[in-house]
């Protein structure tokens, strides 16, 4: 089965007009969707469900769904914030069956009520403003009841588009949302307001995938791509990679990278380090070979950046920039650059105009900040929208992309992306960049594509986050060394996966 796709309010309208004239409407096989997730979701407290609607489709959909629990003698109550009648022919014939059957409807919420569950449907995927101040007010009742709620389609103020809560939006327990996922449930604020998120295609599949440039990323898309060793294998079939980095005092970024390229299944490892002063052998990791920057621009795969410093004073990083990553823009092998080869790149156009002349695979990690430097805008205007900061990165400089945090973005040159669903709050601490650099840089090595080698390493990197959590280590104090280990015992364990399929 392909990847679940994700489509953007753009693409969604579209695909909703194609759908016109359908019968089951599409707002009646949504309505009737949520009365069957409220029924799972509501406490049996024996106290009704409140289904909140808004003027739009959203509170049609909730129309629907309160007829439908009515109907199912459910004990439901609509809090009615429009006070109008609904603007679609199907919400306003569900309003006048659920009148008609004795329904209750309020225009503010009961000071004593306690609901079995919230089903928010104020607003929807066309917010493109800041929520009006009543609307706010509904929005903490919600939030403030400590009851479930059910949002349909996306928590209401949560922009769909980019994530963005739009001045107030309510926090659901579980998320509802038709057609296909959007990208404002799984980036940018979204994690923090969504809950569980269940996804109904209404029957739409066959036009959602024909519309979407995006797709969700998750283990069970992308552990089938590296596949088990064969029994004759050597070290020569799975490459040679290389660290660049590590200026004086940073010397851990590179080992890092290093050290998870040659857990993670590299052949070969070499590390070519900055410092004047840099060891010669990495003691827990003897396997590593410690020599020359030139030496290690033979490798087969270059990972560059790690720990390469920053500060234009500085002798090592004055080389790196100078005539160290110019070197490796010239190489025709594939590329992963991390850190300050990012930052090296935002402020350089000699160096960037030499990325565009590459030929070979070349891969940028930037977290929000360096993602900022490189398109020449404030950090606030990258997590304003995500999924266009990536897809323009990927597009001006003619590479993959992956923009980090929250929901990880990988964006590919011709406007395709996918949003990452692994990963927690244990990932935001220092070195984690570094492994997944190096993550990336040893499938490289074992030949996936640009494309899969990116993307597996985001969804390995942040499913070893989870399961490390999941066994009580973190999120709190969880080390990137930790993250490279458990990455390690979920590669085999997929890989392994394929041999018992």
């Amino acid at each position: 089965m392909p990847p679940a796709p994700i489509l953007t309010p753009g693409e969604l309208r579209a695909v909703e007009a194609g759908a016109a004239g359908r019968t089951p409407t599409l707002m009646e096989l949504a309505g009737q969707a949520v009365a069957g997730a409220a029924r799972r979701h509501a406490t049996d407290s024996g106290a009704p469900i409140l289904v909140a609607v808004g003027p739009g489709n959203n509170g049609g959909d909730g129309w629907v769904a309160a007829e439908c629990l009515r109907a199912a003698f459910s004990r439901v109550l609509v809090l009615d914030m429009a006070g109008t009648s609904p603007k679609a022919v199907e919400a306003r014939a569900a309003q006048a069956r659920f009148v008609a059957g004795g329904g209750e409807i309020v225009r503010e919420w009961p000071a004593s009520l306690r609901p079995a569950l919230v089903v928010d449907g104020l607003l929807g995927i066309g917010l493109a403003r800041d929520v009006d101040a009543r609307m706010a007010v509904e929005i903490e009742r919600i939030n403030a009841a400590h009851v479930p709620v059910l949002s349909i389609d996306i928590p209401s103020g949560l922009d769909a588009q980019t994530g963005r809560a739009r001045g107030r939006a309510v926090h659901a327990n579980a998320t509802i949302t038709f057609i296909a996922y959007k990208p404002g449930l799984l980036t940018g604020d979204g994690p923090d307001y969504c809950g569980a998120i269940e996804c109904d295609d209404l029957g739409a599949r066959d036009s959602v995938l024909a519309a979407a440039h995006g797709e969700l990323l998750t283990p069970g898309d992308v552990r089938g791509w590296l596949g088990p060793r064969k029994r004759t294998a050597h070290k020569g079939n799975h490459g040679c990679l290389a660290v660049i980095g590590g200026s004086r005092g940073m010397t851990g970024a590179a080992l890092l990278a290093a050290r998870v390229g040659l857990v993670c299944g590299a052949g070969k490892v070499r590390v070519g380090l900055l410092s004047p002063d840099a060891p010669a052998l990495d003691g827990a990791y003897p396997e590593l070979m410690l020599g020359a920057v030139d030496d290690a621009m033979k490798a087969d795969v270059i990972v560059a950046g790690p720990g390469a410093g920053q500060s234009p004073s500085a002798a090592s990083v004055s080389m790196f920039e100078r005539s160290v990553l110019p070197a490796l823009l010239a190489l025709a092998k594939p590329l992963v650059l991390d850190a300050d080869a990012l930052n090296a790149l935002a402020y350089n156009d000699g160096l960037r105009d030499a990325l565009l002349t590459r030929t070979a695979a070349t891969i940028l990690t930037p977290h929000p900040a360096e993602a900022a430097r490189l398109l020449g805008v404030q950090t606030t205007q990258v997590q304003s929208d995500r999924l266009a900061a990536a897809l323009e990165l990927a597009d001006r400089h003619h590479v993959h992309v992956v923009l980090k945090g929250a929901g990880s973005i990988c964006a590919f040159p011709g406007g395709r992306w996918s949003i990452n669903t692994t990963g927690n709050p244990g990932l935001a601490s220092a070195g984690t960049g570094d492994v997944l650099a190096g993550m990336i840089g040893a499938l490289l090595c074992q030949g996936l594509s640009a494309e899969h080698a990116l993307q597996y390493a985001v969804c390995l990197h942040g499913a070893a986050a989870d399961s490390l959590v999941a066994h009580g280590v973190g999120p709190i104090g969880l080390t990137a060394s930790e993250v490279m280990l458990e990455a390690r015992v979920l590669i085999n364990a997929w890989t392994a996966a394929q041999c018992q399929g």
